[in-house]
């Protein structure tokens, strides 16, 4: 088959027909309402599972205490921290983990979900945003209510090598990093 221009007679005298390709499934540009329903479902999905989780650890750990699991494997530590992912800041003044961990994190998340919903990210990138603030407001809401403190709980390891301890909304914010990240690539490389 030889290619010809759009409407012009190829070899066999017929009219070709250029149809336009369908979308690529990652390039399919979400509504506005689709995004808002995505990032809704992300965050109460997330945030509740995070919150839940926590919620187990302190009615059923006490302080200090652990547990252990898949022969040690995992670990459950009931930890209060009062800095970020793995105690980052912990030792900040409280007015700079006040401006920091509180002020500064509810500007981040509703910037991130301001991108989720309104830049030109495919379903990816608003996956990836959501989670990132999803891990946010996991700890913002424990910052809020627990006195300036994030309930952390999960430690993994294989013999004397082990993980600090973190919790569910640190290992969104991971994952969502990931995303965005991993996104960017893809961006970068089509392009």
């Amino acid at each position: 088959m030889h290619d010809c221009p759009r409407g012009s007679k190829n070899t066999v005298g017929t009219t070709k027909i250029d149809w336009p390709a369908p979308p690529r499934p990652d390039r399919t540009p979400l509504t506005r309402l689709t995004r808002l329903g995505l990032i809704a479902i992300l965050l109460f999905a997330w945030v509740g599972c995070d919150q839940v989780s926590k919620n187990i650890v302190r009615d059923r750990i006490a302080l200090g205490a652990s547990r252990s699991y898949m022969y040690d494997t995992l670990r459950l530590t009931h930890a209060e921290n009062p800095g970020a992912f793995l105690s980052l800041g912990a030792s900040l003044p409280e007015g700079a983990r006040v401006a920091v961990f509180q002020v500064g994190v509810s500007i981040l998340v509703v910037g991130l979900l301001g991108f989720a919903l309104f830049s030109r990210v495919n379903a990816w990138g608003v996956v990836g945003f959501s989670l990132l603030a999803a891990s946010g407001l996991g700890n913002l809401i424990d910052r809020l209510l627990r006195d300036g403190l994030v309930t952390d709980f999960l430690n993994i390891g294989l013999g004397p090598v082990r993980t600090g301890i973190f919790n569910v909304a640190d290992v969104l914010g991971v994952i969502g990093f990931l995303l965005v990240i991993l996104r960017r690539q893809q961006s970068v490389g089509s392009s």
